[in-house]
């Protein structure tokens, strides 16, 4: 039996990603561009027997999901940089509690209300932290609307196996193209933990507690804080997802993260093409960041160039993988506008010109 490929959103394909990974809970609030994320649950999720909900706001949407989460549902929430902005409290008490969910953010223009259209300007919200306290989310960053729809899927399991949010990180414009996808059945993508801490009813067993709140013994809050940094460094041992094209004999190394890294491909093809020795690594998991895969290509490359739809974010992350032993240059495109590959490779050509 041939596989389904039918043409969908990338938000569309979010919403059947999650209904195919077994989410029956969603609670959102509208914001463009990540509309067709809500609009599409409220009439998907009543077919499977889900619950959909638009919240009153934001913070609310976010406090049921925490709620959901407790409650041992599979269970989503997606906003627009803005809302993710309301909901980061929200997310602060879920990465404290160590409760799985999935988030996605289509990100737009910023700061403030900035407008709608795609950006990448929430990076340092996404991976680290973006709210109060010491925390971490897991953070997936996909370049296509098929990889988007596998990595959702994904992204609930992983949430599951480390009791973490997980954020997808988009944009407006991976939210708003349209691609064939090939629906795949749900299968696990790792051994999933039982869910023995959730609010289920304690009918012949102990009480769960499910709490941010450590007013316990002095070194309560200091010894949860040493667990849950203890949890991150497994995540980062075990999960570290990357991209990498044409790096073995590149004597440039463009990155990027979503859209913008496909872009960028364009251009690295395009370069290649005129006999320049140039490679793309693309981080999938923007958080853990493939630390190793930027040292090792730093051994060989002589320069690097990061182009990002922001004014420089992403950026000081891959300096930091490489130690700054080589060169880094940066092509940043702010305001909600995003570069052409014609504008990348001439940006290649004044990097290995210069």
């Amino acid at each position: 039996m041939m596989a389904e490929k039918i043409l969908l959103k990338g938000n569309e394909a979010m919403v059947e990603a999650a209904i195919e990974a077994k989410c029956r809970f969603f609670a959102g609030y509208p914001i463009t561009p990540q509309n067709e994320v809500p609009e599409t649950m409220a009439r998907r999720m009543p077919q499977v027997g889900g619950t959909f909900i638009q919240a009153e706001s934001e913070l609310a949407a976010i406090n049921m999901i925490f709620g959901a989460s407790a409650a041992g549902a599979r269970c989503m929430t997606s906003s627009s940089s803005p809302g993710i902005s309301l909901k980061l409290e929200g997310i602060s008490y879920i990465a404290a509690a160590e409760l799985p969910c999935v988030i996605a953010n289509v990100q737009r223009g910023g700061p403030g209300l900035g407008n709608i259209r795609a950006a990448q300007g929430d990076y340092f919200q996404a991976v680290k932290g973006g709210g109060h306290g010491d925390y971490r989310l897991i953070v997936l960053a996909p370049a296509g609307v098929q990889e988007l729809y596998d990595l959702t899927m994904k992204a609930f399991d992983w949430a599951d196996l480390y009791r973490n949010p997980v954020l997808m990180l988009g944009d407006g414009l991976l939210g708003q193209t349209a691609e064939p996808v090939v629906k795949k059945k749900y299968r696990p993508a790792c051994k999933l933990p039982k869910k023995d801490w959730a609010l289920t009813g304690c009918t012949n067993r102990k009480s769960n507690v499910v709490k941010t709140l450590m007013l316990g013994s002095v070194e309560a809050l200091a010894d949860h804080n040493r667990h849950l940094v203890q949890k991150y460094k497994k995540i980062e041992s075990e999960l570290s997802l990357v991209e990498e094209y044409m790096t073995d004999d590149a004597e440039l190394i463009v990155s990027g993260y979503g859209m913008t890294a496909r872009i960028a491909k364009g251009a690295v093809k395009n370069a290649r093409a005129k006999g320049l020795k140039v490679g793309l690594i693309r981080p999938i998991s923007v958080w853990p960041f493939p630390t190793d895969t930027f040292k090792r290509a730093a051994e060989k490359a002589d320069k690097f160039l990061v182009v990002e739809m922001s004014n420089g974010q992403f950026v000081e992350d891959v300096k930091l993988a490489i130690e700054c032993k080589k060169p880094v240059e940066f092509m940043g495109v702010g305001g909600g506008w995003y570069p052409t590959p014609e504008n990348v490779l001439e940006k290649i050509e004044t990097v290995l010109g210069g």
